[in-house]
């Protein structure tokens, strides 16, 4: 009868540092996993485990309401679905990288690494995807045509450089200066996000002074903004396991809530699009030129080169000049000449001696 043994897992002090996160001491996989390994981790119960399953099962979500949008929308055809287009491919994008990163973060320090470079990526993608389908259909009525409206996409592919970049430098430094680190990845992603909210929070602070107009979208964008309020204080909190290291190991830890938040922000920020779209399509018709292939395909397409080439400049430093704190070895101790006799230990947990694959 076949048999599937699944992997061992293992307490915090017997992993080195790169792999350990704040206030989680139990539910480690090992640290040399091999690719199977993840795959058969996903089904049992790790610290790891509901992080894949709060991104991968959205994944299916998105794209199930995208082939829906795929039968009643021209995405071929019709220009002024493009935003929509751009936009509902990163949502479908995000989760799924994020999901792989978690899945196959433990193969080695290095690919861990490399694993949530792609992640960061995939999120500042995103952030372009926002920022298009906002310049498109959530722009104020008195900004369309404008300086910023013009320039609104640009600069968001700058933002994309900028936020995969930052965050991608933010490992570097992050067993000596781990504040550091996470105030740089933190920053990443607050600052592509305040910007593309610009028109949004605009139109907020408009409908409390003024009529509402369009207002059929703010309820569901004050949604999106609650969550994503939420989903950046989990982030740089890490409660509640910070408060109760141990106790939520497996199930409650801030990265599973931070997961879960985004994905419900994500739900209703695409309801909110969609809303705008469909209410204010006449008057944009009559008040603006529509979007282009440049400004939203073509922006995608460039973007998603350019950061393709930040990811792959990070990832060839990372492995062409081994940085003594990114050894799998060094990484267990805080000390730059730890015992002798704890070298074993580090790289070859209890109980799951093997091979580097």
């Amino acid at each position: 009868m076949l048999t599937i043994k699944l992997p061992q897992l293992f307490s915090n002090h017997q992993v080195p540092r790169v792999f350990r996160e704040d206030g989680i001491i139990s539910g480690y996989r090992h640290p040399r996993s091999s690719a199977l390994d993840c795959l058969l981790s996903s089904f049992q119960m790790t610290n790891e485990t509901i992080n894949i399953w709060t991104h991968f099962l959205p994944t299916w979500y998105f794209l199930w309401r995208f082939i829906l949008l795929c039968s009643s929308l021209d995405f071929v055809n019709e220009s002024y679905s493009w935003p929509l287009l751009v936009y509902m491919l990163l949502i479908c994008l995000y989760p799924f990288t994020s999901s792989c990163a978690h899945t196959f973060s433990s193969m080695s320090p290095e690919s861990r690494h490399i694993c949530y470079f792609l992640d960061y990526g995939a999120l500042s993608l995103y952030s372009l995807g926002c920022a298009i389908s906002y310049g498109a259909y959530v722009m104020p009525d008195c900004w369309v045509d404008s300086w910023l409206h013009h320039h609104f996409v640009p600069i968001a592919v700058l933002n994309t450089l900028v936020c995969t970049g930052l965050s991608c430098y933010s490992r570097f430094p992050e067993l000596e200066f781990p504040h550091r680190s996470k105030i740089l990845r933190t920053g990443a992603f607050v600052y592509p996000f305040l910007f593309d909210n610009i028109p949004l929070f605009y139109r907020l602070l408009l409908c409390s002074s003024q009529s509402c107009a369009h207002s059929e979208a703010l309820s569901s964008h004050c949604h999106h903004l609650l969550f994503a309020f939420l989903t950046c204080f989990l982030f740089a909190s890490h409660l509640p396991e910070r408060l109760a290291p141990g106790r939520f190991d497996y199930i409650g830890h801030s990265h599973q809530l931070f997961h879960i938040c985004a994905v419900v922000g994500t739900h209703f920020q695409m309801e909110a699009v969609l809303a705008d779209m469909w209410s204010r399509r006449g008057w944009l018709a009559a008040h603006s030129a529509g979007p282009s292939f440049l400004g939203t395909l073509g922006a995608l397409g460039l973007s998603l080169l350019l950061n393709l080439a930040i990811i792959a400049l990070f990832s060839a430093a990372l492995l062409w000049k081994p940085s003594t704190a990114l050894s799998p070895c060094a990484q267990n101790h805080p000390h730059p000449h730890p015992h002798p006799h704890s070298h074993s230990h580090s790289c070859n947990p209890h109980g799951a001696d093997r091979k580097e694959q």
